[in-house]
């Protein structure tokens, strides 16, 4: 069935929805890195995301942070809400990894004394920069009122995932969130939006230190589908087929 492609970035593609509303996101199995300098393709990707996420953002649903998300639809597809994307990231960090540690000179896997969160501005051709709470007012990007909430959300997902990977055997480093306006009844209110997965987050077995994310695809340290299907494997949503049959259709990918 043709569907109106709406948009499609690094790692998936958004559809119009069955209904008024509505979105269908698809997950590919591209994989970038470094703003995109980095190409490549990781098998089984976008299925693996796709349960991971569905699972994740189910939890939350329940526990009261509200998503765009709704139900999966298939092996790589989710129906989800339409909103309007707030153009930042949202990163909140427990451990010194990547970037952040390279920026303080700190060792990678130095426990911080809290959990901080940081925004950056998402935009490709500036390299999704680093911003304050002033640079994203004065622009008007969102709100302070906007901000304190992302905050307060992004905090309690980090408890709740924090306690849920930790009871898998893996430590949440960092992650990044979008948020996204969702308007009903002429009212507005923020949701957690994209997608929560080893694309987004640092995940390391906490027994070895064993990087369980991208980072195996950034780094070149191989083993990145296994990686994915582990994480998989531990939330207890590895796909029935296994990694067999991962591949999504032509007319997409």
């Amino acid at each position: 069935m043709r569907r109106k492609r709406l948009y499609e970035g690094k790692a998936k593609v958004l559809f119009e929805g069955p209904e008024p509303g509505t979105l269908v996101q698809y997950f590919k199995d591209d994989a970038t890195a470094f703003n995109a300098e980095k190409r490549g393709t990781i098998t089984g990707k976008g299925v693996l995301n796709n349960r991971i996420s569905e699972f994740i953002m189910t939890r939350l649903n329940e526990v009261g942070i509200p998503t765009h998300f709704v139900r999966r639809l298939n092996m790589r597809e989710q129906l989800v809400r339409e909103v309007e994307i707030v153009p930042l990231e949202v990163v909140v960090r427990n451990v010194a990894a990547g970037q952040f540690a390279k920026r303080f000179k700190v060792d990678e896997g130095t426990p911080l004394p809290r959990a901080i969160v940081e925004y950056y501005y998402k935009s490709d051709e500036l390299g999704d920069p680093l911003v304050t709470e002033e640079h994203i007012t004065a622009f008007g990007w969102a709100a302070i009122q906007d901000l304190d909430e992302m905050v307060q959300m992004a905090l309690r997902v980090n408890d709740y995932l924090s306690g849920l990977f930790r009871g898998c055997g893996l430590r949440l480093v960092d992650f990044k969130l979008e948020f996204g306006r969702l308007w009903e009844d002429e009212q507005m209110r923020l949701v957690l939006a994209d997608e929560i997965s080893p694309d987004s987050c640092r995940l390391w077995d906490v027994e070895t230190g064993e990087r369980m994310d991208k980072d195996r695809f950034r780094r070149d340290l191989g083993g990145v589908e296994e990686a994915y299907q582990e994480v998989a494997r531990r939330l207890g949503v590895l796909p029935e087929a296994g990694p067999v049959d991962l591949k999504g259709p032509k007319s997409v990918q």
